[in-house]
């Protein structure tokens, strides 16, 4: 069995294209995980016909809702509907897991009363530190995005492959390491033209392309604009559904 990489959800916080908010399934041969959950997430998966309770890890970039925002739904469903009875991993940087109580119960008032019948574990892991968590190795990079949401890049090595996905975040020194050697590297490309603070756009990605070794790159999390442009470009570029064997 190779490492297929599914994109679930492949657009911006707006919906843009009528794309769903970013979700990234991986298959492996030892274990099934996502990177990203956003508030559409559960809606994409359903809409695939994707079971949700036989993801083992949830690993979050950042503390925005277009990337977190539909924990508190998988978590529920998790517990009423879906009856879920198999351990489930939420990784993600600093204050993951305060925030995503805070979260839940902002969206679903009363959740806190809740009591999982399944083990949910959170992990918060430092930047540039390499971590084991199950059959992954996971090395979180510092982002730059909005501050409050503790943003990173992140690398998951499994099964003799590396997935790389920057998440949200303007241009910086770590973007090469990121991308570096990986069999997928995932980039975020918000816009084509318009300089966006916190975010890279398409002339930024084209200005450092040498600059990123991986074997595969992918652009993602289009805007309007992107998406008027995405078909006039050379690079390879994600949609809801596509699907990647690595």
């Amino acid at each position: 069995m190779s490492v297929t990489v599914t994109f679930a959800g492949s657009g911006d916080a707006f919906g843009s294209g009528g794309r769903f908010q970013t979700c990234i399934l991986v298959d492996t041969p030892v274990t099934r995980f996502v990177i990203d959950f956003g508030a559409s997430s559960l809606v994409a998966l359903n809409k695939m016909g994707i079971e949700h309770n036989t993801i083992e890890t949830i690993v979050l970039t950042h503390l925005h809702g277009d990337h977190c925002g539909g924990i508190p739904f998988i978590l529920m469903d998790a517990m009423l509907g879906a009856k879920r009875e198999t351990p489930l991993t939420i990784v993600g940087p600093r204050e993951t897991e305060k925030k995503l109580v805070a979260l839940s119960e902002a969206t679903m008032p009363g959740m806190h009363f809740m009591i999982p019948k399944f083990d949910l574990t959170y992990v918060e892991i430092d930047v540039l530190n390499p971590t084991q968590i199950g059959n992954l190795i996971i090395t979180s990079f510092p982002a730059n995005h909005t501050g409050q949401t503790k943003p990173t890049s992140v690398r998951v090595e499994v099964a003799g492959k590396i997935i790389s996905y920057t998440g949200d975040s303007a241009w910086n020194k770590y973007i090469p390491k990121v991308a570096e050697n990986s069999d997928l590297f995932i980039c975020e490309c918000y816009y084509y033209e318009k300089p966006i603070r916190f975010h890279m756009n398409y002339k930024d990605i084209k200005a450092h392309w040498n600059e990123l070794k991986a074997k595969r790159t992918v652009l993602t999390h289009f805007s309007r604009e992107m998406m008027l442009n995405k078909d006039s470009i050379p690079e390879e570029t994600a949609y809801d559904g596509l699907v990647i064997s690595l």
